[in-house]
C-alpha cells in the first residue's frame, strides 16, 4: 500500500505497463520506442543529477550557498547563471541540481537563473550547437540563452523585493564577517578519514539522493510520457509545414515545444532540422529556449517546490524574451 502511494512508482508503473502492452496491441510499439529513446539520451543526465543533488545535500553546508546565493544584490544572479553554464546537465538533469540549492537556501531568483542557464548554455550543448549551426549562429544562441536567464533572475529579484513572488524559506541569513574559505578551514581540519566516517558520509549522500529522486523524478516521467505520445504520434512534416519564419510559426514552435521538450540533447538535432527546412534560426531558437521556458515538468516542479506564483512568472517574464530574441535571429541570419 505504500509503494501504490508513491507518485514516482506510479508514474514508471504507467509507463511500464504501456511498454509491456505494445507486445500485445502494436499501436502501441512507436510509443515504446520513443520512450525507450527518450530514456537512452537522458538516464545518465537523471542519475548525475540526482547525485551530484545528494553531494551537495549532504556535504555543502546550507550558509555556503545563502552566503552566495541568496543576497538581493545583481551579483547574485550573476553567479547562478555561471554556475549554470558550468553544469554540465540537460533541463532534467538540473532539475535535481536546482531544487537541491533552493533546500539549501539559495534565493528563489538565483533558483530561476540557474534553472535556465543551463540547459542551453552549458559547455557540452556550447560545442554541439557549434557542430550544427556553426560558430556565430551558436554563439548568438548561447548567448541569448544566458541574457534571458540573467535578465529573469533580475526580474525575479524585483518581485521578490515587491512580495510578489515566494521567498525562499530555506535562506540562513549570516553575518557580515562570515566567511566561506575560514569556516571551510575548520570543517576540514575536524574531519575524520575513516571507514565508519566514509558509510556515514555514503549513507548521507543516499539519502539526498532518495529525497530529491522522490520530489522529482515522476515530475520527468510524465513529462516524458507525454513528449513520447506526440513524438510517436505527430507526423514530422507537421513541424516543417508549420514552423515558417513567421508569427504564427513562431507561435505554432512555441506550443509544439512546450509538449516535445525532453533533454537539450535530445531537442537539438530536431531544432537544427527545422532550421535546416525552414532556414529560420530564430524558430529553432524559440523550439530550443521555449522547452524550457514553458515545460511543464519545469513548471510543475517549480509550483510544488519553490512556489506558485514562481511557476507562474515563469512562462510570463521568459516567453517574450524568447520571442524578442527569436525574431532578431530571423532579421539577422537571413
Amino acid at each position: 500500500m505504500k509503494w501504490l502511494k508513491n507518485k514516482t512508482f506510479l508514474a514508471a508503473f504507467v509507463l511500464t505497463l504501456a511498454c509491456v502492452l505494445s507486445g500485445i496491441f502494436p499501436i502501441l510499439e512507436p510509443f515504446k520506442k520513443s520512450l525507450l529513446m527518450y530514456l537512452g539520451k537522458i538516464w545518465w543526465a537523471l542519475v548525475l543529477g540526482f547525485i551530484l543533488g545528494g553531494i551537495i545535500d549532504h556535504f555543502v553546508p546550507r550558509e555556503y550557498i545563502s552566503h552566495i546565493l541568496a543576497r538581493p544584490n545583481k551579483r547574485t544572479i550573476l553567479y547562478a547563471g555561471l554556475l549554470g553554464f558550468l553544469m554540465s546537465a540537460c533541463s532534467h538533469g538540473i532539475l535535481a541540481l536546482s531544487i537541491a540549492i533552493h533546500k539549501k537556501g539559495a534565493s528563489n531568483p538565483a533558483v530561476v537563473a540557474f534553472l535556465l542557464a543551463s540547459p542551453w548554455a552549458n559547455l557540452p550543448i556550447t560545442l554541439m550547437l557549434i557542430a550544427f549551426f556553426g560558430l556565430l549562429k551558436a554563439l548568438y544562441i548561447i548567448l541569448s540563452a544566458l541574457i534571458i536567464a540573467i535578465i529573469t533572475g533580475l526580474i525575479y529579484q524585483v518581485l521578490e523585493s515587491k512580495a510578489i513572488i515566494e521567498t525562499n524559506k530555506n535562506t540562513i541569513k549570516l553575518g557580515k564577517d562570515f566567511s566561506i574559505i575560514a569556516d571551510l578551514r575548520a570543517r576540514v581540519s575536524a574531519y575524520k578519514i575513516s571507514g565508519q566516517q566514509f558509510l556515514i558520509d555514503l549513507k548521507g549522500v543516499q539519502r539526498g539522493t532518495m529525497m530529491l529522486v522522490n520530489m522529482v523524478l515522476w515530475w520527468i516521467l510524465i513529462g516524458m510520457g507525454l513528449a513520447s505520445l506526440i513524438g510517436s504520434y505527430v507526423p514530422q512534416a507537421i513541424f516543417q509545414r508549420y514552423m515558417g519564419p513567421t508569427f504564427l510559426g513562431m507561435l505554432s514552435t512555441l506550443g509544439l515545444a512546450t509538449v516535445m521538450e525532453v533533454c537539450s540533447e535530445g531537442t537539438a538535432p530536431l531544432a537544427f532540422e527545422i532550421f535546416r527546412q525552414t532556414a529560420a534560426l530564430g524558430n529553432a531558437f524559440i523550439f530550443l529556449m521555449a522547452g524550457v521556458v514553458t515545460d511543464y515538468t519545469e513548471i510543475g516542479l517549480l509550483w510544488v517546490n519553490v512556489g506558485r506564483r514562481v511557476a507562474i512568472w515563469l512562462p510570463i517574464i521568459t516567453v517574450p524574451q524568447v520571442f524578442i530574441f527569436g525574431i532578431i535571429a530571423n532579421i539577422i541570419f537571413r
